[in-house]
């Protein structure tokens, strides 16, 4: 995966509530990490067509962030959108 250890202890600590590296069950964090994912596999998609399996996943990453997002639009609308602006999602 493309995803190191020290490249999720950066986005945990980048976007976690308490800032810490540690932090990495809070629906920003989350939303973050599924976004880094996305992103991946969208590219990976452009270059190979015909992987089905990687497009499965990403519905199912795009599903999973949707459903955090909208938590996060019920419990906090003003936490959802910075992360939306943040990370620069339309919707």
């Amino acid at each position: 995966m493309h995803l190191t250890t020290e490249s999720k202890q950066a986005i945990f600590e980048k976007f976690g509530k308490a800032k810490s590296k540690t932090d990495t069950g809070s629906a920003e964090s989350q939303i973050a990490l599924f976004t880094e994912r996305i992103n991946h596999i969208t590219e990976h998609l452009r270059r190979n067509k015909k992987d089905f399996s990687a497009e499965l996943s990403l519905v199912k990453l795009v599903g999973k962030r949707r459903a955090l997002l909208d938590y996060l639009t019920r419990e906090d609308i003003f936490r959802y959108r910075a992360i939306i602006k943040e990370l620069d999602i339309r919707k």
